[in-house]
């Protein structure tokens, strides 16, 4: 006990490492006093590991705000009466802070996804959604977009967000666009696996170069990215995947990740349903459209 009081007053202090030295004596008991010191050393490890990812939150966005900062400023120095120059100038600096503002909005939305009100859930046609999110996901990029499946339009309603669910699909489009080239295939696509619960199942697959085996099972953690996206986009923050991992958890889901270097990647989302999904009847006139409108 006297251990205790010294690593919760250096814990207070701010030095994270405090630990109860337990012996073999109390590592080996279940009685309260042993229990609440292997409880305390467990809380400091979390603690510890939260103090460590904030450090490195903020020393990321830190290094990565300072750049587009550093490009605007710059041009701004340099900006002269020259009004072709001054229209260049201008969109370069645009463009630097409509970047700013998609780090920001991305940092908010993960700051977000633990909070009760982070889903709108509602009533979603998963034919018509995934045939949207296909129309939508086309002007990407030059790649030959594909649809896997998906149930027919009008047949098949879920409960979910829609909005969140078309951003975290939408995440992982960008991700295999990075990860492809032109004429590569992406393709999109959805099911319902029938179970106790049923499960939503929406994916991504791409012909691309693929992902290391060593690194794909760090590739949800927001400080992790894979050496192709770093070359491709070395300006982001590389939190896309970390939103789609965000969005999965908060539908009480998970993302799953399948690759092998130079034969492509599938990213798929599961989301299980707490009811079955309600099938209709195929008639134009039973068609639920209105399901496809968005939560306000």
């Amino acid at each position: 006990l006297t251990q205790l009081s010294k690593a919760a007053h250096l814990l207070t202090s701010g030095d994270f490492s405090a630990r109860v030295l337990l012996n073999k004596s109390l590592e080996r008991r279940e009685d309260e006093t042993a229990l609440l010191l292997k409880d305390f050393n467990q809380m400091a490890a979390s603690l510890e590991r939260l103090e460590r990812e904030r450090r490195y939150s903020l020393a990321a966005i830190a290094h990565e705000l300072r750049t587009p900062i550093t490009i605007a400023q710059g041009h701004l120095d340099l900006l002269g009466d020259d009004p072709a120059e001054r229209k260049e100038t201008t969109a370069i600096i645009t463009d630097e802070l409509d970047r700013m503002n998609r780090y920001v909005s991305d940092l908010l939305l993960l700051a977000k996804a633990e909070r009760a009100d982070f889903l709108h859930l509602g009533p979603v046609d998963l034919g018509e959604f995934t045939a949207n999110l296909l129309r939508t996901l086309t002007p990407l990029a030059d790649r030959d977009w594909q649809l896997d499946q998906a149930p027919p339009p009008g047949r098949t309603v879920v409960v979910v967000d829609q909005r969140r669910l078309s951003q975290a699909v939408l995440n992982l489009a960008s991700n295999a666009v990075d990860h492809t080239e032109t004429g590569d295939t992406i393709a999109v696509g959805a099911s319902i696996e029938a179970g106790s619960p049923s499960l939503v199942r929406l994916w991504i697959r791409d012909s691309g170069s693929g992902i290391d085996p060593s690194v794909a099972a760090s590739l949800l953690d927001r400080h992790a990215r894979g050496a192709t996206s770093r070359t491709n986009r070395p300006e982001g923050l590389g939190i896309g995947l970390s939103i789609v991992d965000a969005i999965a958890r908060a539908h009480g889901g998970q993302v799953r990740v399948e690759s092998e270097l130079d034969s492509g990647a599938r990213f798929e989302i599961t989301v299980p349903l707490v009811e079955p999904p309600t099938v209709f009847d195929a008639s134009p006139s039973r068609h639920p459209h209105h399901l496809n409108e968005e939560p306000s």
